[in-house]
């Protein structure tokens, strides 16, 4: 890793934590909620210029690890009818939802880049077979065109490979189209590999290519969206039942590895990676974490189904907690990131 892959980091995580915000601007100008300022970056101001038609400061900051939209009533009681409080709450849980909705959107977009720059994209339909296939050996046939892998349906072969991935560590139940007919085939068994003490399932088949119509072009992007999605959601799952450990989780320091790898490999296999950290930024953002969005979406669900809000004190000592333990959480990540430098 060297310096322009720091840099490309940093300017990566920029970019996605610009849109972030973005999404939470936008949504407020559109409900007409004031902004104070709108931010790129925490810490102190490096740049400030303030907007004379609306009062909004747009800055960039020191630390290229976030941003912040700061809204009128956000965190003081305000006299202005347009205060972010005075808005009925189902706008404000669009504006909270925003910025998380803008990274899963700009994981969609760059995932068309990915499709239209990969060389081919290839279907579900069983082409050939590796030397000595185990799959071949326990019931798969040269076309057969799978629909599921262990319960889990299955349309390109991007959601394919994720499935045989994370499931086919143990004999499992294949779902295949063969001459025309749908039929299960059970006790299907996969080869395995096993990295950082985790087990993966490896298939060890090739499929057909498909032509990149628009069409194709846009079911592949919809479905290799959705599985990185998916891949993200249970990824946490997985660390909250012990699948993965605390070893396998990143910081900033980890993230810049991954991205210094994805840079050397290809454009392909970068703006995949971009694909990914922008899924991540997007979904764990909305979970009911104090001091995330999905924290703030949490007490405005709770304001929603009471018909008044918590006090305002009871929020705010949630959420400061909530980031306290965030940024311990995040300094033994980025400490453990550096040790495995070495």
């Amino acid at each position: 890793m060297n310096i322009w892959h720091i840099l490309l980091t940093v300017l990566l995580i920029s970019v996605l934590a610009l849109l972030h915000e973005l999404g939470h601007f936008l949504t407020a100008r559109i409900f007409k909620v004031p902004v104070k300022e709108f931010a790129v970056g925490m810490g102190p101001r490096l740049i400030s210029v303030r907007s004379k038609k609306t009062e909004t400061a747009y800055s960039l900051r020191l630390l290229p690890i976030g941003g912040f939209v700061s809204m009128v009533g956000e965190d003081e009681v305000s006299d202005d009818e347009n205060a972010l409080p005075k808005k009925p709450v189902w706008q404000r849980m669009i504006i909270t939802a925003a910025g998380s909705v803008m990274n899963i959107i700009t994981g969609f977009t760059v995932m068309l880049v990915v499709v239209l720059l990969s060389a081919k994209i290839g279907g579900t339909t069983v082409a050939d077979f590796a030397d000595g296939a185990l799959t071949e050996k326990t019931g798969l046939m040269i076309g057969d065109r799978i629909v599921g892998i262990d319960g889990n349906s299955v349309h390109v072969s991007g959601d394919l490979s994720y499935e045989i991935m994370r499931n086919a560590t143990k004999p499992i139940s294949v779902e295949v189209i063969r001459n025309g007919e749908r039929i299960t085939l059970e006790y299907v068994v996969f080869p395995t590999t096993v990295e950082q003490g985790v087990t993966f399932g490896i298939p060890d088949f090739y499929c057909n290519a498909e032509p990149k119509t628009p069409l194709n072009v846009i079911k592949h992007t919809f479905y290799r969206s959705v599985s990185a999605v998916k891949m993200v959601w249970e990824s946490l799952t997985d660390l909250i039942t012990g699948r993965y450990s605390i070893e396998h989780v990143s910081g900033p320091v980890g993230v810049a590895t991954a991205v210094s790898d994805a840079a050397q490999s290809g454009a392909v296999d970068f703006l995949f990676l971009t694909v990914v950290i922008s899924m991540n930024l997007g979904v764990f953002n909305l979970l009911p974490i104090p001091a995330l969005d999905g924290g703030r979406l949490a007490f405005q669900v709770i304001e929603l189904v009471r018909g008044k809000p918590l006090k305002p004190e009871i929020e705010g000592y949630v959420h400061f907690a909530g980031i306290v333990i965030l940024m311990l959480f995040m300094v033994v990540i980025t400490f453990k990131d550096v040790i495995n430098l070495f």
